[in-house]
Order: structure tokens, then C-alpha cells, then sequence
């Protein structure tokens, strides 16, 4: 598609848009866009620690804190690539609002994140018990809001398919 279509048809969704949706919408372009520059110096990083790492030293991912320190990164590549997705469905127009499902999401990924990164010889028990609780609470409301974002679409496709039997 051409530029000059692309920005004809931009300009016809904006255009039924209020004034504070355009400015969400635009906000939300602008987040996107920092997101996704910090998400390519973070590759970039990430891909020099260990480009470094192979040839300055003996570079051991079987060395649980080198495992550590390199998954613990790839995590928060990943959690911030989960947080542009979901961002970007809002300025899709997917919804009107950042699900709460993805919200979730981040958040069970940044807990297993810490868990991943965390030094178990200087962790307490309670710790543990602790990021263990938030994990198992995070995964049962993710699986309660998929379910119910499952009954929403399976009503919204009957809805629409009793509207083309008229």
C-alpha cells in the first residue's frame, strides 16, 4: 500500500474519533515507538554482553549465574515486547482499553523473571514462598479472564451470525 493510502486511511479512522481518543491513540503511538527503540538497544546489549563474554572470557551457560544474568535479560526483552503487543491492540482499536489479560501477563512474566534471576543461596524461605503465592494467584486470573474473554467472543459470534440470518 502506498504512503499517501496509508495516511488516507488513517485519516478516515481518526476521524470519528473525540478529541481525548485522538490523543490516546497518539499516546499510545509514542509509546509504542519508545518501546520499541529501548527494545532494540536492549537486543543490541544483550547480543554485545554476550558476543563479549564469549570472547573476553570463558563464557559457561552452565554456570547457573551466567544463565542467570542472560535469561534474566532476555526476560525483559520479552516482557517488554508482551507490553508493546498489547499497547499496539489498543491503537489497533482491538479494544478500547488495556486488557486485562495482558496486564496479567506482564505481570506473571516479570514475577517468573525474578525467580529466574533470583540467588537462591541468599533467599529466605518466605521469599520463595512468597513469589511462589504471586505466581500461582497471577496464572489462576489469567486463566479466569481467558475464560472469560472466551465467553465474550463466542457471545459476539452468535450475535453476528444471528444478525446475517435477517
Amino acid at each position: 500500500m502506498r504512503l499517501k493510502d496509508e495516511f488516507s486511511d488513517l485519516r478516515q479512522q481518526l476521524r470519528p474519533m473525540t478529541l481525548y481518543q485522538k490523543f490516546e491513540h497518539a499516546s499510545i503511538l509514542i509509546l509504542s515507538g519508545i518501546i520499541a527503540v529501548i527494545v532494540a538497544f536492549s537486543i543490541w546489549h544483550l547480543a554485545l554482553r554476550v558476543l563479549a563474554s564469549i570472547l573476553i572470557s570463558g563464557f559457561d551457560p552452565t554456570d547457573y549465574e551466567v544463565f542467570q544474568a542472560v535469561f534474566g535479560m532476555i526476560f525483559t526483552v520479552i516482557i517488554a515486547l508482551e507490553f508493546k503487543r498489547s499497547l499496539l491492540a489498543v491503537a489497533e482499536r482491538q479494544t478500547s482499553v488495556v486488557q486485562a489479560r495482558a496486564v496479567v501477563l506482564i505481570a506473571l512474566l516479570a514475577v517468573v523473571r525474578k525467580l529466574i534471576i533470583l540467588d537462591l543461596k541468599t533467599t529466605d524461605a518466605m521469599q520463595l514462598l512468597a513469589l511462589a503465592a504471586a505466581i500461582l494467584a497471577l496464572g489462576i486470573v489469567y486463566w479466569l479472564v481467558r475464560d472469560q474473554d472466551r465467553k465474550q467472543r463466542f457471545t459476539r459470534e452468535v450475535a453476528e451470525a444471528r444478525t446475517m440470518e435477517q
